[in-house]
C-alpha cells in the first residue's frame, strides 16, 4: 500500500488523544510555578532579589527533578512498558502538585516542586512513544503534532486560572485535572510494536547503561538535545523571567508572566500545527527544524531590543516568537524517531527532560553574567549559544521522517 492511503486505526487515534489530554495536564502544571513565582514566594515572605534568585534556585530544583525523572521512567517505560509510565507519572506529579497548595516555607516548596519535577517527566516521552509507535510511518507527524498542540492549551489554561483565583487554589486543579486524567486512562492500551518484544529474554530492554553505552548513542542524544535548546530559552528566560526582561528591554510597561505564557503559547499553538504540516510538506523533520530554529533566533533578538515597545506590539512579538518556537512536536518526534523499541522510551521520555533541565544550566549562567554583563547581554549570548548548537546539531542528525520504527538496538 502507498504510504499516503495508510489509514490511522481506530486504536492509533485513541492512542493519541489520551496522550493529548495527557500533555494538557502535563504543560498546565509545568508552567504553573513560572506564572506564580512572584505571587507565591511573597506570599512566603520573600521580596526584592530574593524573588529573582529563590526563583531560580525553584526552578532550577523543578527541572533537576525532570531529569532524575526522565531517566526513570525512560528505563521503566521500556521494562514495563508505556502504559506504566503514564499511571505511573500522572499520580506522582498530582500528589505533589496537591500538596503544593499548603507550603508554608521555600524548603517544603523546593522538595515538592522536585517530586512534581519527575512526576511531569514521564508523560510526554510516553505519549509520544505510544503514538509513533502506533500510527503509520509516514502520518507519525501529525499525531504528535496533535499532541502537542493540544498541549499548549494546558499552559493559556494555567494562564487564565491564575489570573482569576490565587496560586494555591491554581495548585490544587492542577492535582484534581491529573487524577481526572488518571480515570480517564484505564482504558489505554499498550503499544504493538513493544507488545513484539517484551517476552523476549534475548533482546536488552530498559537499561540505561545499554542505552548509554555506545559512544554513537551518547552523540545522537546530544545533538537532539541541542536541537531543543532554543526552545527552552525562550520558555526559561523569555517567558519565565518576562517581568525582569521587559525591564531592561525598556518596554513601554511591564510584561507579566502570565502575560508571556498566554502569548507565547498562543503561538506555540500556530508553531506546533505549522511545524508539523510543513514536515508533512517538505517530508523532512531536518528542514522544518532549521526553519524554526532560525525565526526563533530572529524574534527572540527582536524582542531583546523592542526599546520603547507598546503593550501591543510586545504581545504581538510575544505570538510570533512562540510560533517559531513551537516546534516542539517535531523536535520529540525526531527524538523517538532516532533509536530502536528497546531503548525508544528512555530516549524519548529522557532527552525532551534534558532539554527542559537545560534551564538549569542556561539560567545560572543568566543569573552569573548578570552582574557584569546585564541580564540583557547575558541574554543574547545564551541565545547565540543555544542556537548555533542547535544548527548544527540538526545538520548532523538523520532524516526519519518515513523511517520504520519496527526495529531493535
Amino acid at each position: 500500500m502507498p504510504p499516503y492511503m495508510e489509514k490511522i486505526s481506530k486504536k492509533a487515534w485513541l492512542v493519541v488523544i489520551v496522550s493529548a489530554l495527557g500533555y494538557f495536564v502535563d504543560i498546565f502544571d509545568i508552567v504553573l510555578f513560572s506564572i506564580t513565582r512572584i505571587e507565591s514566594l511573597k506570599d512566603l515572605g520573600l521580596s526584592g532579589d530574593s524573588l529573582f534568585n529563590q526563583g531560580v534556585l525553584l526552578l532550577n530544583i523543578q527541572m533537576a527533578g525532570m531529569l532524575v525523572g526522565g531517566l526513570m521512567w525512560g528505563a521503566i517505560g521500556d521494562r514495563k512498558g508505556r502504559i506504566t509510565v503514564l499511571f505511573g507519572s500522572i499520580f506522582t506529579y498530582s500528589v505533589a502538585n496537591l500538596l503544593n497548595a499548603y507550603v508554608s516555607s521555600v524548603p517544603q516548596y523546593a522538595v515538592l516542586r522536585f517530586i512534581a519535577g519527575v512526576g511531569l517527566a514521564g508523560e510526554l516521552g510516553a505519549g509520544v512513544t505510544l503514538a509513533i509507535e502506533s500510527l503509520p510511518r509516514t502520518k507519525r507527524g501529525i499525531g504528535t503534532t496533535i499532541i502537542a498542540t493540544v498541549g499548549v492549551f494546558g499552559a493559556m489554561l494555567a494562564s487564565y486560572v491564575t489570573k482569576h483565583y490565587g496560586w494555591r487554589d491554581s495548585y490544587l486543579l492542577g492535582g484534581v485535572l491529573g487524577f481526572l486524567l488518571l480515570l480517564f486512562r484505564v482504558g489505554a492500551l499498550e503499544s504493538g510494536l513493544y507488545s513484539k518484544i517484551e517476552k523476549s529474554k534475548d533482546i536488552v530492554r530498559g537499561s540505561l547503561v545499554y542505552a548509554f553505552r555506545s559512544k554513537q548513542r551518547v552523540i545522537k542524544v546530544l545533538h537532539c538535545l541541542s536541537v531543543g535548546l532554543p526552545i527552552y530559552f525562550v520558555s526559561g528566560v523569555l517567558v519565565a523571567f518576562a517581568p525582569e526582561i521587559s525591564r531592561v528591554a525598556g518596554f513601554q510597561e511591564e510584561f507579566s508572566a502570565a502575560q508571556a505564557v498566554f502569548y507565547s503559547f498562543f503561538g506555540f499553538f500556530f508553531g506546533d500545527v505549522s511545524s508539523g504540516l510543513l514536515s508533512q510538506l517538505l517530508k523532512s523533520r531536518k528542514k522544518t527544524l532549521a526553519v524554526y530554529t532560525i525565526g526563533t533566533f530572529a524574534f527572540c533578538i527582536a524582542i531583546l531590543f523592542a526599546r520603547g515597545a507598546s503593550p501591543t506590539v510586545v504581545k504581538a512579538l510575544y505570538v510570533i516568537m512562540g510560533t517559531f518556537a513551537g516546534y516542539w512536536a517535531i523536535f520529540v518526534t525526531v527524538a523517538a524517531e532516532q533509536f530502536g523499541t528497546n531503548i525508544r522510551s528512555i530516549m524519548a521520555t529522557s532527552i525532551p527532560n534534558f532539554v527542559r533541565a537545560s534551564v538549569i544550566p542556561i539560567t545560572a549562567t543568566l543569573a552569573v553574567l548578570r552582574e557584569p554583563v546585564g541580564l540583557l547581554g547575558s541574554a543574547v549570548f545564551i541565545l547565540v549559544i543555544c542556537t548555533g548548537f542547535a544548527l548544527y546539531s540538526t545538520y548532523k542528525l538523520d532524516e526519519t521522517f518515513s523511517k520504520d520504527m519496527d526495529y531493535v538496538e
